[in-house]
């Protein structure tokens, strides 16, 4: 068995004549945390729908535990993805079910447990992100960083090997943002998964994971440990990290001179 849980070879992705991803090789080794970052629209988001299977690599392979994802026939992919969990971008709960009724849905969904076992792993799994007692909420009811740790708790209920979590970070507090960076390092580690992050909050990113990869119009133009990712002196990696105006990343999108284009031509 290898060591990596996720293999990303040479990986080519385009929607219909748009590159989006260019020869991507990444990957992502079983109990680690690994973030992916990026500029918007540097395609991080596809890259995570390819592992998970929606889209399919126009060049190139994604493993997961050892299978090629755009190979598989659709009931392996189905089968593959029961051992996936999500975290979407702002927890995307179903409104018209409580916090209980959200994390007990997969495991309804795609077991056969009875009602009593149903009910105890969802106490289980709610006790682990602290909210528990927040059981007969409804998500309306839930500030956004509540939202968010049931999502988790809900993305853990079948106690998946690998869990991608889209922008975990954004729209929080300080303290819901500490709250979420923690339980994603602690739940990988008691849990042994694999977590694949998808953030642009890079200095929270920093204090939870074991290795980063940067990608820039389709390409990892940077990667390594958080200490090697914080030392680097590559320019992109140095913008990124510090935020700074200037650099490979432009504030300007291309446009004509700014004189030129108010008519404020010299004689």
């Amino acid at each position: 068995m290898s060591d990596n849980l996720v293999e990303v070879r040479d990986l080519s992705f385009a929607y219909a004549d748009r590159l989006v991803l260019q020869g991507v090789n990444l990957a992502a080794r079983r109990g680690q945390v690994v973030a992916i970052m990026g500029n918007s629209g540097c395609g991080k988001t596809t890259l995570m729908r390819l592992i998970g299977g929606q889209l399919k690599p126009t060049q190139g392979q994604v493993r997961v535990d050892g299978e090629s994802v755009g190979e598989l026939k659709l009931r392996d992919l189905y089968r593959l993805r029961r051992r996936m969990g999500m975290l979407f971008q702002f927890g995307a709960l179903f409104t018209d079910m409580t916090v209980y009724e959200n994390v007990a849905f997969q495991l309804r969904e795609h077991t056969d447990l009875p009602e009593e076992m149903v009910r105890d792993l969802v106490l289980m799994k709610l006790n682990a992100v602290g909210l528990r007692g927040a059981q007969d909420l409804m998500p309306a009811e839930l500030s956004g960083g509540m939202a968010r740790r049931v999502a988790l708790a809900r993305a853990i209920a079948l106690d998946p090997m690998l869990i991608m979590y889209d922008e975990p970070f954004a729209g929080l507090d300080p303290i819901s943002l500490g709250i979420t960076g923690d339980l994603i390092r602690r739940l990988t580690d008691t849990l042994g998964l694999t977590s694949l992050v998808v953030t642009h909050d890079v200095q929270e990113s920093l204090k939870i994971v074991d290795y980063v990869y940067f990608i820039s119009e389709g390409v990892v133009v940077a990667q390594g440990t958080p200490k090697e990712i914080r030392a680097s002196d590559l320019s992109y990696v140095h913008q990124f990290v510090h935020g700074e105006e200037d650099g490979p990343v432009p504030f300007h999108y291309p446009a004509p001179a700014y004189a030129e284009e108010l008519g404020l031509r010299h004689a």
